[in-house]
């Protein structure tokens, strides 16, 4: 192999074929390759492979290979007010149908001991997504998340050499304290990890990275040239060559997805080469990020089209990191903690119309008063809340297109089922009214969702579940095997066992 004493440490096939990456089963007279095999090319690029008949290392006649445990959090901004919950699936929830029987659907969680006196409740209600404690000041939650307590209880001694410990990607607008937008923290509050806000942050962020001489713009230009593919492409020929250890049907599925890696690539980085047969390059994105996405908390001007864009690149993005096994915790945020957006656009679900979003105008003002976050304040169960159904709606949309991805047929996973099916995935928010004047009102009623783990959980219900958050979560990581509990010592766990199967 021309890798082969490579200074990066990476492994190289003779390396593979010796440390018994290729095993014979004469029970299923195939070559097995584990399922932690990679391409790995220069620098720090390194590329999965999707599930392969290789990989599956049961013959036919017995169980099911167990998946791995994977846990992570979606969490959307603003809430969806109690009394638009109770509609169920006739309501705003009605993106989220086609995946009921994959979702336990709770109503009637309180996360009112989150509150934090004296501190903005978008923030105490967002940072209290997914801990179930209140802040810790401005940059620290009051302690850790859900998926990261899965987490150390699961892999004590971390997870398998080359994985993303934890994957942060978000599509937002809003940034004046940590906990708005990001949503994994560790056991002493503080962040996971650092989040990915541009697609393109979160491809290197997973795959890596290509290495070329020099500095400055000149090399920056010539990186950007160049595929991370580009640099597997010796490996790449072996896999799907004649010399191949795997069979035709898995050739073909290798290169079919690193078909879809370089697509993903090119729509992150809108690169600039194009080959024969590759997908027509979009523009690069307007959306700003970082400062003058939260120009002074007065909120920015985007339409449905550009949000729904970038938001759906970095859902694929992330579901190829899982899909590829670069990743098993983390969190996605759609839209932070009293978000400021003036969207704009004609919303069309299906074969109808929804909503022509025109927040700005139909609220005539602009600045703060005139983004979307004002209909949450202004929601009353007595009126329609046409403005604030369509958001809500929109915003189901995309959680399940997130929530879809990891259930196509990319994501089969070694027992048969899908990722969506086997992972322990936890949707939530900041607001169960949205009006500031009450906290008990506000933080009562907050919106949960969750998979069902393997068949750890129920699903396919709406439950109304009567119950603190942090008993919630506790009775999830009971479910998950995990013996640590989130909340203050000396608290009493009151199990909610309606939840598991």
């Amino acid at each position: 192999s021309k890798k082969a004493g490579n200074s990066s440490g990476t492994t190289t096939r003779s390396d593979e074929l010796t440390t018994g990456r290729f095993h014979h089963d004469p029970d299923m007279s195939v070559t097995r390759i584990s399922r932690r095999t990679m391409l790995r090319g220069t620098g720090t690029a390194t590329i999965g492979f999707p599930l392969l008949e290789e990989m599956i290392s049961t013959p036919a006649h017995a169980a099911p290979a167990a998946a791995p445990v994977r846990a992570f959090n979606v969490f959307f901004g603003l809430g969806i007010p109690a009394p638009l919950q109770a509609e169920g699936f006739d309501g705003v929830l009605e993106p989220l149908k086609p995946l009921a029987r994959k979702l336990l659907i709770m109503r009637n969680v309180d996360q009112v001991r989150c509150d934090e006196k004296g501190i903005n409740a978008h923030y105490d209600g967002a940072t209290g997504a997914f801990t179930a404690e209140p802040p810790d000041g401005e940059a620290r939650a009051g302690g850790g998340s859900i998926e990261q307590m899965v987490r150390r209880g699961h892999y004590p001694r971390g997870l398998p050499r080359g994985m993303v410990p934890t994957l942060i990607g978000g599509t937002f607008f809003r940034r004046s304290r940590v906990g708005r937008y990001v949503h994994s923290f560790n056991p002493d509050g503080t962040v996971a990890a650092t989040i990915q806000e541009k697609p393109r942050d979160l491809f290197e962020r997973v795959f890596g990275a290509v290495t070329v001489a020099g500095s400055g713009a000149d090399a920056r230009r010539r990186r950007l040239r160049r595929s991370i593919l580009d640099s597997v492409l010796e490996d790449y020929r072996f896999y799907t060559g004649k010399r191949s250890p795997l069979g035709g049907l898995s050739r073909r599925r290798v290169a079919d997805h690193l078909d879809r890696i370089r697509e993903y690539e090119q729509r992150a980085f809108a690169m600039k080469h194009k080959k024969r047969n590759s997908p027509r390059l979009p523009r690069r994105s307007m959306i700003p990020h970082g400062g003058p996405a939260d120009p002074g908390g007065q909120g920015i001007d985007i339409t449905l089209a550009e949000l729904s864009t970038e938001w759906r690149l970095m859902a694929d993005l992330y579901a190829l990191a899982i899909q590829t096994d670069r990743t098993r915790f983390g969190s996605l945020t759609f839209l932070a903690a009293g978000e400021r957006i003036r969207m704009t656009g004609d919303y069309r679900y299906g074969d109808r119309k929804i909503w022509d979003f025109d927040d700005g105008g139909q609220q005539n003002a602009g600045g703060d008063k005139g983004c979307s976050h004002e209909w949450w304040h202004k929601f009353n169960e007595k009126r329609k809340n046409e403005a604030l159904r369509a958001h809500a709606h929109m915003k189901m949309r995309e959680v399940a297109y997130f929530l879809g991805r990891l259930d196509d047929s990319e994501s089969r996973d070694v027992n048969g089922r899908t990722i969506l099916d086997n992972s322990m995935i936890t949707i939530s928010t900041e607001s169960g009214d949205g009006r500031h004047n009450d906290p008990k009102r506000e933080l009562s009623g907050v919106f949960h969702a969750i998979t069902g783990a393997g068949g750890r959980f129920k699903t396919g219900e709406i439950l109304d579940v009567g119950a603190e958050g942090l008993d919630v979560y506790n009775t999830m990581l009971a479910g998950m095997g995990v013996a640590d509990r989130m909340g203050p010592e000396n608290r009493p766990m009151r199990a909610v066992d309606k939840i598991r199967r």
